[in-house]
């Protein structure tokens, strides 16, 4: 991938940090998303010179256009988007305030809308194709319990991806939907203590994901073993959810 620029978002920790130093250890040039930028920095030292750190809010689209321009003037149009950024807090439905709920959706699903708007222009312009994949969850494909705000979120991005796809198809952008099961980030340790177990007991293989595991079907549809792949969703959850 030593020609690739990959833009990835939530690059600071867990997922997103995963994929970036994936990209990275493949040649890649790497952009760093993140709201925490003394993370994306972190992420950055592990490849100096491959890995820029860049800080956005995904939710706020002026932050969003500012990190495009910023991409552009320090390494080029990106041929790679990656929307790995994502935010929850484990609650009942009836429990949710409406603040919690634009939040939810504003980072999870607004988030991946805002960077395909800010980014796709560019690849398109360029005329040499290029790929998106976004990240979805399975809680989009099955459903979750305490997780429905996020659940619906994350199906939302997966009809985003289906329907990009189509879109996209003309300007040979494949755009393709990666859904993690449990996965073990900061987000999932913050959640309680009961519900992990019981997650890591549903699980088939009795463990949770590692970040370079669901890496690993990211860098796969960024490649060109996929060139003939979009609007697809695959699951890295370890056999918790097989639903077609």
């Amino acid at each position: 991938m030593n020609d690739d620029i990959a833009v990835v978002t939530g690059a600071g920790s867990g997922i997103g940090r995963g994929i970036a130093l994936g990209f990275a250890a493949q040649g890649a040039t790497v952009i760093a998303a993140d709201l925490d930028l003394d993370s994306a920095r972190t992420t950055a030292q592990d490849y100096p010179g491959l890995i820029h750190a860049m800080k956005v809010d995904v939710a706020d689209r002026a932050q969003v256009d500012a990190l495009r321009s910023e991409a552009h003037e320090r390494v080029g149009i990106p041929n790679i988007l990656v929307n790995a950024a994502g935010w929850d807090r484990t609650d009942t439905f009836l429990n949710a305030s409406t603040e919690f709920a634009e939040k939810v959706v504003a980072i999870n699903y607004l988030g991946p809308v805002h960077m395909c708007s800010a980014f796709l222009p560019g690849m398109v312009e360029s005329g040499d194709g290029g790929r998106v994949v976004n990240i979805a969850s399975d809680a989009g494909r099955v459903g979750s319990s305490g997780e429905s705000i996020y659940a619906g979120a994350k199906g939302g991005v997966i009809a985003l991806t289906k329907s990009l796809a189509r879109e996209m198809a003309r300007y040979q952008i494949n755009v393709n939907c990666v859904c993690p099961g449990p996965t073990d980030t900061p987000l999932f340790q913050a959640q309680p203590e009961k519900l992990k177990e019981a997650l890591i007991k549903a699980i088939p293989f009795r463990r949770l994901a590692q970040p370079q595991e669901v890496a690993g079907a990211v860098l796969f549809f960024a490649s060109d073993a996929a060139s003939f792949i979009t609007g697809q969703v695959i699951s890295v959850s370890g056999g918790l959810t097989m639903a077609g």
